[in-house]
């Protein structure tokens, strides 16, 4: 019937949405548990960091690196305040504003903050990068007075490497910078953290893990825009070591001003043990450039350069060591019996081998010539006779006794070690045999004979010392920041030389006749407080063939040679001074010697004195012809 009500279907709709309402409120109440498990137990750690991180945070505290002292306890090496920049990229949500408004600060271009960032971010998003150290105090303030406009941005203090002297001993002190992506590879640096300063080169870097110290680190409270709020807990860094060198601050200094602004080096040695007293190399480097954070055009610039001022030529330069090798084969002459001390012979100027003519330095030669005298007046001739008898494998075998031909030991890294060539050497590299000529011209230190300053230094400082060869040493011992608890360094064990005391005393009173004879080559080495031994040296960087005496250019002049040692009878010091390019032993490198040793061992200032004076005395013609080594 049309129109007729029915109660019953209307009550089977309600309850047909009743029901499906409260499938729909069950399956919300679900999802909702659903959820509420994911993002409280599944992903509860995850949030929890985040939320934490929003709130509090872990900061490294870099440790402050130990200092460095010469012998007497001068400060060679400090640590001085500075302050860093860094972005936590976590807290910038507009990186393009942040940059632009920080670019107009710091001095960087937003390009360049942006590759510093790419160069250095970490996979943490929390974790700071360094941007720019050492701020200066209007940038730390601007960026303080414009806090809120930049999140992210923060500023710590911390401390950087001071090189007290600037250049001075910079490349025996080396410099330090951030540790690299490859370094951090290694197993050496296995503990260290992404941008951790470390020694990058010479004593900073071989003692790195004694100076280094610990890290500490800080829970902070931080704000929505990660701006520190409080410390909340904290673990202080402890400071590396410090250590104490054998470098001598006043040696060393009167080495720098001896040399000048001339190419080349300066080493001194305390003969008694190895101890080095002072080493130079010229041109330097200021290390106070690098612990700042050098650009890379200013790094390109150093690396580029002509006159090589990163390179540490006392243990990196390679050089013939010219007639200061005549004290090798003097020993092997005497050692392998071929001839005793007072054999002579008649030196004309030359020796004529095939067709060739080997040349003494003296054009007239210098008459009857005996040991002695071969090594006061460095006579060509004589080494080239008996020379040639030795043979180029007995001076070979006599240049490893004195330790010639391989590093030193030194406590540094990258040291070279020259070439005493053999027959076998040359045959292995050049297929070729070993020519009689060719042992002509490494009897008297040319050639392929190639040694470093420093192997010079300990050769001499192995004849001053009754033929105990050390190895040089740079650490005398440490000393811990916290507790004052002080470690001595392992002394150097010597290495008694197979060459007699006779030979010995033969080579030592011929090297003082070097300096105290009327013809000896070393006259300007000679001192009015105490006796100088020593021998001079004349490497040829060409030969005479390729061009004419006085049509060498400054950059191909010989090399000057002088090594010595004093006082006489009971040596404390032994030199060797290496003038690249610059003539004579005698005339150049003498005197600057004798400035080391001077300050080394005069009883006072009016000696010093007296030993700038005698390095300004003019050298005359007749000096000229009887100093050349």
């Amino acid at each position: 019937m049309a129109g007729r009500y029915f109660p019953q279907e209307e009550n089977r709709e309600l309850e047909s949405k009743i029901y499906w309402f409260f499938v729909i409120l069950v399956a919300g109440l679900v999802l909702l548990l659903l959820r509420a498990w994911h993002l409280q137990v599944s992903k509860g750690a995850y949030y929890l960091e985040l939320s934490e991180n929003n709130r509090l945070r872990v900061v490294k505290t870099s440790a402050p690196r130990g200092r460095i002292f010469d012998r007497h306890g001068a400060l060679l090496v400090n640590n001085v305040p500075s302050f860093n920049l860094y972005l936590v990229l976590a807290d910038i949500q507009d990186r393009t504003r942040v940059l632009h408004r920080l670019s107009k600060i710091v001095e960087m271009s937003p390009d360049e903050i942006s590759t510093r960032i790419e160069e250095r971010k970490k996979g943490d998003p929390y974790a700071p990068i360094k941007i720019k150290e050492d701020l200066s105090m209007r940038e730390v303030a601007r960026i303080e007075g414009h806090g809120l406009e930049l999140p992210g941005v923060k500023i710590e203090a911390e401390f950087k490497r001071d090189a007290v002297s600037g250049p001075l001993a910079a490349h025996l002190l080396g410099y330090v910078g951030e540790i690299t992506q490859d370094q951090l590879k290694k197993e050496t640096y296995a503990e260290v953290r992404s941008g951790t300063i470390i020694g990058q080169y010479g004593v900073e870097q071989s003692y790195d893990s004694l100076l280094r110290g610990t890290p500490g680190e800080k829970k902070i409270e931080v704000d929505a825009l990660g701006h520190e709020q409080q410390v909340v807990q904290e673990i202080l860094p402890v400071q590396g070591d410090d250590i104490f060198l054998s470098l001598d601050l006043k040696v060393q200094r009167a080495a720098e001003i001896a040399l000048g602004n001339r190419p080349g080096v300066i080493v001194a040695l305390d003969p008694a043990n190895g101890d080095v007293l002072a080493m130079v190399s010229h041109p330097a480097f200021d290390p106070n450039l690098m612990s700042g954070g050098v650009s890379s055009e200013a790094w390109q610039g150093l690396i580029k350069d002509k006159d090589r001022p990163l390179t540490n030529r006392a243990i990196h330069g390679l050089y013939p060591p010219g007639s200061i090798f005549k004290i090798v084969v003097a020993a092997a002459i005497l050692e392998t019996e071929l001839a005793t001390a007072e054999d002579e012979i008649k030196c004309r100027g030359f020796v004529r081998f095939g067709k060739r003519e080997f040349r003494d330095w003296k054009k007239w030669g210098h008459g009857e010539v005996d040991m002695h005298r071969s090594l006061v007046e460095s006579c060509d001739v004589y080494y080239y006779e008996f020379g040639r008898e030795v043979g180029v494998d007995n001076i070979a075998k006599f240049s490893a006794i004195f330790h010639l031909g391989k590093p030193t030991g030194i406590d540094l890294a990258y040291e070279k070690g020259g070439l005493i060539p053999t027959r076998a050497w040359k045959r292995k590299h050049f297929n070729e045999p070993w020519y009689p000529g060719e042992t002509l011209s490494v009897a008297i230190g040319q050639g392929f004979v190639t040694t470093t300053p420093l192997q010079l230094a300990a050769l001499i400082a192995a004849v001053a010392g009754d033929g105990v060869w050390h190895t040089p040493r740079l650490l005398t011992k440490s000393q811990d920041h916290s507790t004052d608890e002080i470690t001595l360094a392992p002394a150097s064990v010597g290495d008694k030389i197979p060459v007699s005391k006779k030979t010995l005393e033969t080579i030592r009173k011929a090297l003082a006749g070097v300096v105290s004879e009327k013809h000896g080559t070393g006259k300007k080495a000679r001192s009015d407080f105490f006796s100088v031994a020593g021998k001079t040296g004349t490497a040829q960087v060409v030969g005479r063939e390729t061009h004419a005496f006085d049509e060498v250019p400054e950059d191909l002049a010989d090399h000057a040679w002088f090594v010595a040692f004093a006082p006489l009878d009971a040596p404390k010091i032994a030199v060797v001074v290496l003038a690249e390019n610059g003539g004579h032993g005698g005339a150049t490198a003498a005197p600057l010697a004798l400035r080391v040793i001077e300050a080394a061992l005069a009883p006072s200032d009016d000696a010093l004195d007296a030993s700038e004076n005698v390095e300004k005395k003019p050298v005359s013609q007749e000096e000229l012809e009887n100093d050349h080594g």
